[in-house]
């Protein structure tokens, strides 16, 4: 008989391990933490945790995997200063925009303003080879029209937001969809027939008006320390800072290509891809080996800047094994092994496994 969820949390670190009922995705998701989705990302609570476990207080905390900025906004709201190292171009945009300062009047003003002039802006800009894939004419058309006067971070990064729900996906697989869809289709996610989707202006429109919800909100809770964004390879990026404490999530071998889901965003936005250099590319016994390389230099680099005795904390879920290795490769040992539950609470992907945060020093 399988256990019941009371008897398998009372196993576990309840600070490190929450159900759905005690954290719905509302709370997982607050202020600028979904300001664009991002799979693969860790929830801020666990964040706020283990800065508030391991890290001083005002203390300074590196990500070398920093992805779309939890450690940083956490940071930020922990009253801590952040770093983050990324090598993809559109993490680093994200990044900026959800730890930026801004004037949030003269902000609302600009995405009022794009919002009333939305159906009347117009575009000579021609769709590519992409583009007329995944988009209806009338969506491609909307979206160069908006990129036009995006001249701010935040509108990009609107656009990105509604370009993701505007591509001829099915509603039910966003996150990684292989074909469109240009007919009639079973929705998993809305139990019925849905058609793929023709306009993103409702998309532009909501989501711009989100975002400035979500600045203001996280604007009220932030603190007034610094979150730094550096876009680099974090296994020979040069640090100019010491640091309290490292806390990261790195990439999982063979699981996800972390420039293909946001594809839309790249071609949109004529972002620089890096993707030769990314880590995790496949599984098989040659690019795990590459992998553990390729970590265990990260996270040596990034130990190298830290002040005596500071944490180096990892939350990955190693069903290979790979972690003992990589450490001691980083020069790093192991302290201490928290074992924690993830629900996948939502998607076709639903589901639970557990993670490992790792808590080694030098």
């Amino acid at each position: 008989m399988a256990v019941s969820q009371e008897e398998l949390y009372s196993a576990l670190d309840l600070e490190l391990s929450w159900s759905e009922s005690a954290l719905p995705e509302h709370v997982r998701t607050k202020h600028v933490h979904r300001l664009h989705p991002y799979h693969g990302k860790f929830i801020p609570q666990l964040v706020e945790v283990l800065l508030d476990r391991y890290l001083p207080v005002g203390g300074h905390v590196l990500d070398p995997f920093a992805g779309s900025g939890t450690t940083l906004v956490q940071a930020l709201e922990s009253g801590m200063d952040a770093t983050g190292t990324e090598l993809a171009a559109f993490n680093c945009l994200l990044m900026r925009v959800k730890t930026a300062r801004y004037d949030t009047e003269k902000l609302r003003d600009e995405i009022h303003d794009v919002v009333e002039r939305l159906d009347a802006l117009k575009t000579t800009a021609r769709p590519n080879a992409y583009m007329r894939r995944w988009y209806s004419p009338t969506a491609a058309k909307q979206l160069f029209a908006f990129r036009d006067q995006a001249q701010s971070d935040v509108l990009r990064v609107i656009l990105s937001r509604a370009a993701r729900s505007a591509r001829r996906a099915a509603h039910f697989d966003l996150e990684a969809p292989s074909e469109p869809m240009t007919g009639e289709y079973w929705c998993h996610k809305h139990r019925r027939m849905c058609r793929p989707v023709e306009s993103a202006n409702a998309f532009l429109r909501r989501y711009a008006l989100d975002t400035l919800v979500r600045v203001e909100q996280f604007a009220a809770l932030r603190s007034d320390r610094v979150a730094r964004v550096l876009h680099g390879d974090s296994r020979t990026i040069e640090y100019d800072d010491v640091f309290d404490g490292v806390l990261t999530s790195p990439p999982y071998p063979g699981l996800i290509d972390y420039h293909e889901q946001h594809r839309y965003a790249y071609e949109l936005l004529g972002l620089q891809e890096r993707r030769e250099l990314e880590l995790g590319k496949g599984s098989t016994k040659a690019a795990l080996e590459d992998y553990k390389k390729g970590i265990a230099e990260a996270l040596a680099n990034a130990a190298s800047a830290l002040a005596p005795g500071a944490p180096v904390l990892v939350v990955v879920n190693d069903r290979r094994d790979l972690y003992p290795d990589i450490l001691e490769r980083a020069g790093l040992k192991l302290e201490e092994r928290l074992r924690r539950h993830v629900n996948r609470r939502t998607g076709r992907r639903a589901g639970e496994y557990y993670e490992d945060v790792l808590v080694a020093r030098q």
